[in-house]
């Protein structure tokens, strides 16, 4: 079945035009890695495939997932669509949690989280302070944006520092924070806010994130204004870089 056909068959009141708004994205920030559309949904949507990687083995304190992270379904949702469950995601407490798959509760006692908080990477308290979706998904659907055969919720971008400071300038409230990188995820949806992560180093060890590289999470439904505003101020720093160019030129001429 074509992504077109897809899409009609799974959710035919597309509001976006998700491929063209993904295609602008690329042009105008350069991306190196497509747009991702992450959806959140009650229950696996028909006609769109099952992540079927075999589950892994169980630890001692019964975590096991198809990824060791979350975050790792970034990485297969920049090359197709696909919906996971929770028990997908099972092998990491702490991106269970930020995705309202698992109360704060429920993963407290887990080896992971005893293993950052014993290295003083968080504290014992930051599963509460975490941001989170609020309702819990049966199915979080991922698939390159250009593809989406449902409507998104997030859209995720692998940016570098020049990316990111155009997406600074573009969207004034953006916020920019640190650990744990899957938050921004819940930050997007629950808020509506666009948010960016400087990253997180299990994150960086599992997707094999560049020294330069960064995510940032957009709200899906504010999408094409985003988009618009990240065009215009893409436009205004190249003006102001060719100035900036040009100038520079003067101060190269006059030798050592």
């Amino acid at each position: 079945m074509t992504s077109d056909a897809l899409r009609e068959s799974v959710d035919p009141l597309v509001g976006l035009n998700w491929p063209g708004l993904s295609e602008r994205l690329v042009k105008v920030l350069r991306l190196s890695t497509v747009p991702i559309a992450i959806s959140f949904a009650d229950s696996p949507p028909p006609g769109v495939d099952r992540f079927d990687a075999p589950m892994s083995s169980a630890t001692d304190d019964g975590r096991q997932g198809r990824v060791p992270a979350g975050c790792v379904f970034w990485v297969h949702g920049a090359e197709r669509a696909f919906a996971t469950v929770p028990e997908d995601h099972g092998n990491c407490s702490v991106g269970s949690v930020t995705h309202g798959l698992l109360a704060p509760s429920e993963v407290i006692d887990h080896s992971d989280v005893a293993e950052l908080v014993g290295a003083g990477w968080v504290g014992p308290d930051v599963l509460e302070q975490l941001p989170k979706v609020t309702r819990q998904p049966g199915s979080v659907v991922y698939a390159p944006l250009q593809d989406t055969p449902v409507e998104p919720d997030v859209v995720l971008l692998r940016v570098n520092a020049r990316q990111l400071m155009v997406l600074s300038d573009a969207l004034p409230g953006l916020s920019i924070g640190g650990k744990p990188q899957c938050h921004i995820v819940a930050l997007a949806k629950e808020q509506g806010v666009a948010a960016a992560s400087v990253g997180c180093a299990p994150t960086r060890q599992r997707i094999g994130m560049g020294p330069d590289e960064m995510t940032c999470a957009l709200p899906a439904a504010q999408l094409d204004s985003i988009v618009a505003a990240i065009e215009k101020t893409a436009g205004i720093d190249a003006a102001v870089g060719r100035y900036a160019a040009e100038d520079a030129r003067r101060f190269a001429s006059r030798g050592s």
